[in-house]
């Protein structure tokens, strides 16, 4: 599986772009477009690539990962794929927005397709594991593809940091308790591609991360 990533909207989400290369199947993972400029970028790609979108996927339901799903579920036709305890995030996205003090016009979003701990959906014939990683979100999920070597983390596990769980219903101790059950349990040459900044690897993590 090939994968690439967009850095889009005022928080520097990664949106990651998946892809099987023999179908040309794509999964679209955390929309963050938040103006015309982003959705372009992400259609050019899409479009130059000749890449068939049937999957979009959020990690969780925190306004930046969530910004593009209207877009991406209108244009290509998908159903939103998300954990069912982050439903009241994106059912409440305007007031998500105004906690930052941002004016957009933004509308109440919900998920259609519920992922569960445990589940494996498929990207082509590559098997895509979700892996429930709590703590950050009620419903914050990982996206492990053990084929490809890589895991998808949201805002879980960052290199060397964590995610922050001071929104509603984050919780400290449930995400160490998470990361460390769930994520560090991976192969250490398992590259870590975050919900912001650069990617690292649960090896490094295991050894070098502070907060572990």
């Amino acid at each position: 599986m090939k994968v690439s990533r967009f850095v889009f909207n005022m928080f520097g989400v990664n949106t990651y772009v998946m892809w099987d290369p023999e179908s040309l199947e794509a999964a679209i993972v955390d929309p963050g477009m938040i103006d015309q400029a982003e959705k372009d970028a992400l259609d050019s790609f899409i479009s130059r690539n000749s890449l068939w979108p049937t999957q979009l996927i959020n990690t969780h339901s925190h306004l930046d990962h969530i910004f593009g799903n209207t877009y991406i579920k209108e244009k290509y036709g998908l159903e939103i794929k998300a954990n069912p305890a982050d439903d009241f995030l994106a059912r409440t996205l305007p007031e998500q927005a105004a906690r930052f003090g941002m004016r957009l016009p933004l509308a109440p979003q919900s998920l259609d397709v519920e992922l569960h701990d445990g589940d494996t959906i498929y990207l082509g014939k590559e098997p895509i594991e979700i892996i429930a990683v709590l703590g950050h979100s009620p419903g914050s999920i990982a996206l492990y593809c053990p084929e490809s070597g890589f895991v998808i983390t949201g805002d879980a596990l960052f290199p060397g940091s964590i995610g922050r769980t001071d929104l509603p219903k984050g919780d400290h101790a449930t995400l160490i308790d998470s990361i460390r059950r769930r994520l560090l349990s991976l192969p250490d040459e398992t590259v870590v591609l975050a919900g912001h900044g650069g990617e690292t690897t649960i090896g490094r993590e295991k050894t070098t991360n502070p907060y572990l």
